[in-house]
């Protein structure tokens, strides 16, 4: 077994198109597989999972979509975050969080915290990274 997984997280919304739903069921979508592939590696004995979730590139989608994609940052962390405490899994996001609303800078934060003591899995998000940053 891997010690580290990443997994670049693309397609969640042609996923949906090409399904004949809209981009953002694709991307709720693509939080219930996260949340399997978590449990998985966890059970597994990986010790790392990285996920590149948001690129700086993404800024440049339509308004509407990366709102609802940063609601969905904040509901699945909000909702996540005790399930990840449970099971023993350690939350750290990777990248440029100063760009995010304070509310969800403010999340990311105390996610962090409630998760530190973790030593299962570490969960790696990375978040509004670039080809420099990376």
């Amino acid at each position: 077994m891997p010690e580290h997984v990443a997994i670049i997280m693309d397609g969640n919304g042609r996923w949906a198109q090409q399904r004949g739903k809209a981009r953002h069921a694709g991307h709720r979508a693509g939080v219930e597989t996260v949340r399997r592939v978590i449990e998985t590696c966890g059970q597994q004995g990986v010790r790392v999972l990285t996920l590149f979730a948001f690129s700086s590139e993404n800024w440049q989608r339509p308004k509407t979509e990366v709102k609802m994609l940063m609601e969905l940052f904040f509901t699945a962390l909000n909702r996540e975050v005790r399930r990840m405490k449970k099971r023993n899994v350690r939350l750290r996001i990777i990248g440029d969080i100063s760009a995010f609303s304070d509310k969800l800078q403010k999340l990311i934060i105390e996610s962090e915290k409630t998760t530190a003591d973790n030593d299962c899995l570490l969960l790696q998000v990375a978040a509004n990274y670039g080809g420099r940053w990376d």
